[in-house]
């Protein structure tokens, strides 16, 4: 395992209780695993206490096979952090900014204008990223935690302020990183996101994980067998549900199909949110909209 977790807790100075408390999961080699849960759930605190910000946790935590608290300063050689806000140096232009920030590393890293144009960024461009729109200054930051060619990469909103174009480009990337087998700790409010990348997803609430399970598995777990119908009547749309799982609506169902021109038949299943609504008693926050 990339990184294993078992029993984390981290408390606030002056808080009254653990921000996360008693937190276990694991993160395999080339998983994208989605940490997902409201806003005050832990997941930050979390995320602070992996990537070494946050220190005095109790419980165990190992990153690479190693405990978090033994790594040095090469362990930021191989993780790449990418937060929901951009934090660049807006007076610097984009390819000044990741200049800067390879410099740190003692090892290969990625060449700035190749960096740039994987990610539909300007090459040579002079102006200071402070004129450059959020979705660009975002794709810059997530650029830059690529640079060192991360073995364990965090991302935190990732397609945050991206139109629909670029936010399936960068879908596409972190696919493409995770088969090449970097592992990815995901965390989002975006459940379509978290549905279609992650291998396995954590629900998290209070500071607590509530369960840990693929999303197919969830939302199987938590399905229905009813199907609406629509079907046109006199020249008028008629709806009809049926509940497979009853044999009489079934047979029904069977034969409302042979008798009518069917126009539309649509499942019931829930969608990952619905599944995380039932199983936490909470819905998440709505995600930032493009701008």
């Amino acid at each position: 395992m990339i990184v294993e977790a078992c029993d984390l807790r981290f408390t606030y100075p002056g808080a009254a209780k653990p921000a996360i408390d008693d937190l276990g999961f694991s993160v395999g080699e080339g998983e994208v695993f989605g940490f997902l849960g409201p806003n005050g759930s832990g997941k930050s605190t979390t995320q602070k206490v992996l990537t070494k910000i946050l220190q005095g946790y109790e419980g165990r935590v190992e990153v690479f096979g190693r405990d978090v608290r033994r790594h040095g300063s090469d362990y930021f050689n191989e993780i790449g952090v990418c937060f929901e806000f951009p934090n660049l140096y807006e007076k610097l232009t984009a390819e000044e900014n990741l200049g800067f920030y390879r410099d740190f590393f003692d090892i290969p890293t990625d060449e700035p204008r190749e960096a740039l144009a994987r990610l539909d960024l300007p090459v040579g461009d002079s102006r200071p990223v402070s004129q450059w729109s959020k979705g660009m200054k975002m794709r810059l930051t997530l650029t830059r935690s690529l640079l060192n060619r991360p073995r364990l990469w965090f991302l935190d909103e990732p397609t945050t302020g991206q139109d629909p174009h670029h936010a399936v480009m960068i879908r596409r990337l972190i696919r493409e990183k995770a088969d090449e087998g970097t592992s990815v700790f995901l965390t989002t409010h975006d459940m379509t996101v978290a549905d279609e990348l992650c291998d396995r997803v954590a629900f998290l609430v209070d500071g607590h994980v509530l369960v840990v399970d693929t999303p197919r598995r969830l939302k199987l777990e938590h399905r229905n067998h009813r199907v609406e119908v629509e079907t046109l009547v006199n020249e008028s749309t008629e709806h009809r549900g049926f509940d497979l799982s009853d044999p009489k609506d079934k047979q029904a169902f069977v034969d409302f199909v042979r008798d009518h021109d069917i126009e539309t038949i649509h499942t019931q299943e829930p969608t990952l949110e619905d599944v995380f609504l039932r199983t936490t008693g909470r819905a998440l926050s709505e995600p930032e909209r493009p701008s």
